[in-house]
């Protein structure tokens, strides 16, 4: 039912990456989508606050369905029904997310949805924050003669919890640079559980919040004090931390 490669593909809802923060890291074809759409429905991350500076808002019917981390949610069964909802009414529905809809933003799940209700969905791929707010502080994830790869995790589960999926012994054995996304809570048992597999405490580690806006704030530190520093510094959520010799560079 999805077509994420046509532009020019008809479909009811579009799922839009909305990008890091930045209002003009969308791309061109979200901007595009959202343009077009009747109703848009937004995450808190992303240009949320910031849809103006992109399109004409007026006319258009804006609903948040933000999840904030640890506060107030929209459950995703609620924006679920919506979309659907305005769907069948014959209103162009643009779903706008943080980052990109597919790198932890339960895209997939209302791609998976609209299907199932017969709703044709096209995606429109967004700029991952997983790379592009490291970037923003002058942190790559990969450099030539330094790192061949790297992982993406998220941190929204701590180590010990039996829903995590993370392997953190093998994670530490990988090398290379390890990202964390959504991880500001558990940072000091991620760390502590990386170290306890073997990378070395020293190992370069930094933290950016609200990374390519105006709020954007970073830490550079090491694995082992990155919790302290973090917690110094008040990086709070939205927040990206790299491990990795990387986070050692300078410019």
């Amino acid at each position: 039912m999805t077509d994420a490669t046509n532009d020019s593909a008809p479909a009811p809802v579009t799922l839009i990456g909305g990008g890091p923060g930045a209002w003009d890291l969308i791309t061109l074809r979200g901007a595009r989508a959202l343009a077009e759409a009747d109703v848009i429905l937004t995450d808190h991350l992303g240009p949320t606050e910031e849809l103006s500076r992109i399109i004409d808002v007026k006319g258009k019917e804006i609903i948040d369905v933000a999840k904030l981390p640890y506060g107030r949610a929209v459950a995703q069964e609620e924006t679920n029904r919506m979309m659907v909802e305005h769907a069948r009414a014959g209103k162009k529905v643009a779903r706008l997310k943080g980052g990109d809809p597919f790198v932890f933003g339960r895209g997939f799940e209302e791609v998976q949805h609209l299907s199932a209700h017969g709703i044709a969905c096209r995606v429109v791929p967004g700029v991952t924050s997983a790379i592009s707010v490291p970037a923003a502080a002058d942190v790559p994830v990969t450099h030539r003669g330094v790192t061949h790869g790297f992982t993406i995790i998220s941190g929204h589960l701590a180590p010990h919890d039996e829903r995590s999926l993370i392997d953190y012994e093998a994670l530490a054995r990988v090398g290379g640079t390890i990202v964390v996304i959504m991880g500001v809570r558990h940072v000091a048992a991620i760390t502590a559980a990386l170290i306890d597999a073997g990378l070395h405490p020293t190992t370069p580690a930094a933290a950016i919040m609200e990374g390519t806006t105006a709020r954007q704030r970073a830490v550079h530190t090491t694995v082992q004090d990155l919790a302290a520093e973090m917690d110094k510094a008040g990086i709070g959520s939205p927040a990206v931390y790299v491990i990795g010799d990387v986070a050692g560079l300078e410019a």
